[in-house]
């Protein structure tokens, strides 16, 4: 069942109940929003030699963000891609900006600002979702802003699918800074998770987050820090 937000608005995922019933992800959008290892790398992105998530410290948790909300606009005619190192591999996302534009000009805003350096994926839901960007690491955090762009209404969260995370209460489309990555072939979530975009390349990085052990009762959180150390935006095209 889903909760409510508790007091540091943390991120909730809820349970799944029947193979084809519809799911609920939240988080707590701008106060705060609401988490892995089978392939490949070091937090450069490099492969490790054993093919698993390297070991890394888990990075301290941010203070409440008050960042200012973007203004900015991307040009539907180029691609953008943004690279996620992990310490379990890369992650490569080709942004929608044609279906999606605030929202992946938000997404684009915040790489550029590196708020994404140093964060985690703090929540692994197997067969579902991995879900990071969350400044707090606990799924309570966000940018200190909030965007609201309903995603196409015949979206579909399949595998590699990546859609901004949000609370139950807030409307279609609302997001900060928490973001999910779909690991199973449909999600079966309704159309209300601001959309993206799409994994693009390897999908090993994912694989290996969707893997790593978690804590129980501890609503999907990795035993072991998994580490966004660096995100990058590439844009190509005329």
């Amino acid at each position: 069942m889903l909760l409510a937000c508790a007091p540091k608005l943390r991120l909730l995922l809820a349970a799944l109940t029947a193979p084809a019933a519809a799911l609920a992800l939240a988080a707590c959008g701008s106060g705060g929003s609401a988490t892995a290892a089978r392939s490949t790398a070091g937090t450069d992105g490099s492969a490790s030699a054993a093919g698993t998530c390297t070991h890394v410290a888990k990075p301290t948790p941010r203070g409440p963000q008050h960042i200012p909300a973007p203004h900015l606009q991307l040009d539907p005619a180029r691609r953008y891609v943004v690279t996620l190192a992990t310490n379990c591999g890369q992650i490569e996302i080709a942004l929608a900006v044609k279906e999606a534009p605030r929202t992946t000009a938000s997404f684009a805003y915040l790489v550029r600002r590196g708020f994404y350096n140093d964060l985690t994926f703090h929540r692994v839901a197997a067969n579902f979702v991995i879900q990071g960007g969350d400044p707090a690491g606990d799924g309570s955090g966000g940018p200190g802003y909030t965007i609201v762009e309903p995603p196409p209404t015949d979206l579909r969260y399949t595998f590699g699918t990546v859609a901004m995370a949000k609370t139950e209460t807030d409307p279609s489309g609302a997001s900060g800074s928490q973001f999910f990555i779909v690991t199973t072939a449909d999600a079966q979530l309704p159309a209300q998770y601001a959309l993206v975009g799409h994994v693009v390349g390897s999908d090993a990085g994912v694989d290996a987050i969707a893997k790593q052990p978690t804590v129980p009762a501890q609503d999907g959180q990795p035993i072991k820090p998994v580490l966004i150390s660096r995100a990058t935006l590439a844009v190509s095209g005329t």
